[in-house]
């Protein structure tokens, strides 16, 4: 038996509950096949995909706490540490209902790779609990976020495991287990990323998923020889990620065409006013009919149907998984669509995405073009280490110098493989590679 497939199988026997879990490893498995099956020998000896995919270490507790009424409340935590071949573990907390140690396994798992891909000095972690802030009061977020710092801080360092924000933890929740965590350690260091800019946090956190977006296309046109300036953009979604991603693509000379919301979807011929859609969603968090309302010339439809009809050069998705199928892909090819370029995890179904690499359209890989969050965690931890605060066109040079970085290597991994036009697969064995030669340097450990 293949060496992938005996990991596989061990998987699937000894882990039969965990389905995302099986998913995440099989999906990258494959994908770094033929680098596996090139030396399968000496991966098998040194048992290298067995360290990758197992854990170091998997940490669940209760967590406990009072609520408003002063009713004792009990969830459940978890914290996963990867590989840190790389450096630190280093990964987000959710607090959703529905988190449980399948999805933090699996997300741990990938956050491995998307540190490596982002060329990172770190591993992967995640971590969170099924907790959620809706319904609750600020203070019984407060006193449930300090209750799962009291048991999730002993993992934690800036040379161990850095704790960042993810769904259910923005900068408040981040604050508070901040708040906690000193007082537990008396430390002030880099342990924690996410946090306010007014005690250790950066600039640009919110603004770093979407504006990298944008400058990763930029740096796939250049690849080609192409420029940003005048090149068309569908649009998908009006949240953080997607207003951001309108930004700063109209400041790269881009014309937005669309953005959506749940109800509906607007096109706007003359672009989209990037300021009237965060007024509209962020300020008056009102639907995309208002915003069609107070802008002549654009037109509202409703669903989601015909968003990717429009025809552009570059398709940003950036509202939900598996928004392009295949009928959306093939009007994608139609079009001459140059790349899709996701801020949404797994924007495509599969049989998308083999129809567009099969037809020219360069898909890339999620975790390469929504990397931005992460390279601006990285960069706060330095600061943070280094007791320093950089202006906010520091930490925008670095991010931009980040994602064309990130879009080089993997299109050179593209090409070197002979790969063709797999970008999702080119992503997977650079950031293996980096992780490979890590381990391999330091022995069987």
């Amino acid at each position: 038996m293949a060496y992938i497939d005996e990991i596989i199988g061990r998987i699937a026997e000894e882990y039969p509950e965990q389905k995302e879990y099986q998913r995440v490893v099989g999906d990258f498995l494959t994908s770094v096949q033929p680098v596996v099956e090139k030396d399968e020998e000496r991966y098998r000896a040194d048992a290298i995909l067995e360290r990758m995919v197992f854990p170091d270490r998997e940490h669940a507790f209760r967590v406990t706490w009072i609520d408003d009424a002063g009713k004792t409340r009990v969830n459940h935590g978890y914290r996963v540490q990867y590989n840190n071949a790389l450096g630190p573990y280093k990964g987000g907390i959710r607090f959703e209902e529905d988190v449980n140690a399948d999805k933090v396994k699996a997300l741990g798992f990938l956050m491995v790779w998307k540190n490596a891909l982002a060329g990172l000095p770190a591993g992967g972690a995640k971590g969170g609990a099924d907790f959620t802030w809706k319904g609750k009061s600020d203070r019984e977020v407060m006193r449930f976020s300090q209750a799962y710092a009291k048991e999730v801080f002993r993992y934690l360092g800036a040379d161990e495991d850095i704790l960042t924000s993810d769904i259910g933890a923005g900068i408040r929740e981040m604050g508070y287990l901040t708040g906690q965590i000193r007082k537990l350690t008396n430390l002030c260091d880099g342990r924690i990323a996410g946090k306010g800019s007014a005690f250790g946090g950066t600039h640009l956190r919110d603004e770093a998923t979407g504006y990298g977006i944008p400058y990763f296309a930029e740096a796939a046109l250049e690849t080609v020889g192409e420029s940003a300036e005048g090149k068309t953009v569908t649009l998908s979604g009006a949240g953080k990620v997607a207003v951001h991603a309108a930004q700063k693509a109209e400041e790269l000379g881009m014309k937005v065409l669309t953005a959506s919301d749940s109800n509906g979807w607007v096109y706007d011929p003359a672009g989209i006013d990037p300021d009237l859609l965060r007024q509209v969603k962020f300020a008056e968090k009102a639907r995309m009919t208002e915003y069609a309302k107070r802008r002549p010339g654009s037109e509202y439809h409703t669903g989601s149907e015909g968003i990717w009809k429009v025809k552009c050069d570059i398709a940003l998705p950036c509202a939900a998984a598996h928004e392009i199928g295949l009928s959306q892909a093939k009007i994608l090819a139609e079009n001459g669509t140059f790349a899709v370029c996701p801020g949404a995890n797994e924007p495509a179904t599969p049989e998308a995405a083999e129809y567009l690499k099969a037809n020219g359209v360069r898909l890339f890989p999620y975790q390469a073009c929504n990397a931005g969050g992460i390279v601006v965690t990285s960069l706060e931890c330095s600061q943070d280490s280094m007791h320093l605060h950089w202006s906010e066109k520091e930490v925008e040079r670095q991010l931009r110098h980040h994602m064309h970085e990130i879009c080089r290597l993997v299109e050179d991994t593209v090409r070197e493989c002979g790969l063709k036009n797999d970008y999702i697969a080119g992503a997977d064995i650079a950031a293996f590679r980096r992780v490979y030669d890590a381990m391999r340097a330091q022995g069987i450990v």
